[in-house]
Parts: structure tokens; C-alpha cells; sequence
């Protein structure tokens, strides 16, 4: 092909490139809840072909305070993909994002400061963070609540309190909090005993493919009668 005529066609192409990474920052930004992680999915098929075009789209709209645009620019540079890797820039980015009220920029800003990513670990921020995109319903940030309160990382440690947080998340579909509060009431840790209920939290998580969830409700079934898996699998259907 004529190399004149291919720089053209690749011009186009990586306006095309950019228009779309453009028009899907501000689709997510204004999406409603339920399809947000379609518009999630499509942005991250289209950074996985072209990131550096991808990068240079939320760049454009993050230096215009768009939220979402700070937070995936953000995750580009907190992965490296399509920019060099930089945790502080990706901190810097979160945190605008996160102050305009962007839940996945809060839930990652959380987890930079609970894992020492580019900042001192700071269990305190990280909890600070991980409440706001919980408490804006986030179910990853909610899980996230419960593992700080499970483990007593900068707070005091309190199992009711976690099987709570799980319990929002599981009751979203997050499959591995499914998975946590199985486990919670096979053991009664945080909450009462309970063989149903967690044969049903397990299934679910099975259902989902969420690993070792089958093998705990198969090891756990061994103990129970077959009328309460009975009603452990039709609460699960329900």
C-alpha cells in the first residue's frame, strides 16, 4: 500500500481511536449503575488494542476535570499501560477524582494507601476511602471494609462489623464476599451458626465460578441432613 496513503488511514484511525475512548469516558461517567460494568468492559477491551491512544483520549478529558477521565488515566499509570507506570501520578489522579466523588477512584486511592503504593501505608486513609466508595454503594470498596474490619487494620477488629460489609457486597453478587460469608456461618464467626445459610452463600459463589466455594459447600453438605440442603439450594434459586 502506498505509504502515503497508509498514514492517512492510520490518521484516521487513531482519531477514530480517540473519539471512542472520549465518547466511552463520558458514556461511564454518566451511566447508571446497572450498566456501568458494560461500559467498564468495553473501555478496558479498547485500552487492551490501543492504550497509548486510549491514554492520550482520558488525558485530554482528565486536564478538563472530568472525574472518570482522572480515574482510569489513573489506572493506566498505576498498571503502566500506555504510560510509564508511576504511582505517584496515579495517586495525584485518584485523588481528584476521588474528590469529585468517583467511587473506583476512592476504592483505589484506598488501596494505595493500604498497600503502600507510591505513599507511606496508612491504614487510617486507606479505611477513609474505602467508607466513601462504600457508603456509594461500590461493592469491591464494601468487601474492602470487610477484610479491614475481619483483620482489625486500622480499626479495632470487629467481625459483626465485617460480616456487614460482606454481606452488602455478597448481596450485590460479588462472588468471593458470597464466598467470606459462607464461611462466616459455617464457622458462626460474626454471626450465629448457621449450616443453611452458608451452603446457600456458597452456591452462589460457585455459581460464579469463585474458587474453592464448591468444594467448601460439598465439605460443608457432608455435615448437614437433606432437608436443609433442601432449603439451602432453593434459597439460593430464589
Amino acid at each position: 500500500m502506498d505509504s502515503f496513503v497508509w498514514r492517512i488511514m492510520e490518521g484516521l484511525a487513531v482519531r477514530q481511536t480517540l473519539a471512542l475512548a472520549a465518547a466511552l469516558l463520558l458514556v461511564c461517567s454518566q451511566a447508571q449503575a446497572g450498566d456501568r460494568q458494560d461500559c467498564i468492559d468495553n473501555f478496558n477491551k479498547l485500552v487492551a488494542t490501543s492504550p497509548e491512544r486510549v491514554a492520550s483520549a482520558c488525558r485530554r478529558l482528565a486536564e478538563q476535570g472530568n472525574a472518570q477521565a482522572q480515574f482510569n488515566l489513573g489506572s493506566l499509570y498505576h498498571v503502566g499501560q500506555g504510560v510509564p507506570q508511576d504511582y505517584a501520578e496515579a495517586m495525584k489522579l485518584y485523588r481528584k477524582a476521588a474528590e469529585q466523588g468517583n467511587a473506583g477512584a476512592q476504592v483505589n486511592l484506598g488501596f494505595m494507601y493500604a498497600h503502600g503504593h507510591g505513599v507511606p501505608q496508612d491504614y487510617a486513609e486507606a479505611v477513609k476511602w474505602y467508607r466513601k466508595a462504600a457508603e456509594l454503594g461500590l461493592a469491591t470498596a464494601q468487601y474492602n471494609m470487610g477484610g479491614i474490619y475481619a483483620n482489625g487494620d486500622g480499626v479495632p477488629q470487629d467481625y459483626g462489623e465485617a460480616m456487614k460489609w460482606y454481606r452488602r457486597a455478597a448481596e450485590q453478587g460479588l462472588a468471593k464476599a458470597q464466598c467470606n460469608l459462607g464461611i462466616a456461618y459455617e464457622r458462626g464467626t460474626g454471626v450465629p451458626r448457621n449450616y443453611v445459610q452458608a451452603h446457600m452463600w456458597f452456591d452462589l459463589a460457585a455459581a460464579q465460578g469463585e474458587k474453592d466455594a464448591a468444594k467448601n459447600r460439598d465439605l460443608l453438605a457432608a455435615k448437614m441432613t437433606l432437608a436443609e440442603i433442601s432449603k439451602a439450594e432453593q434459597l439460593a434459586r430464589d
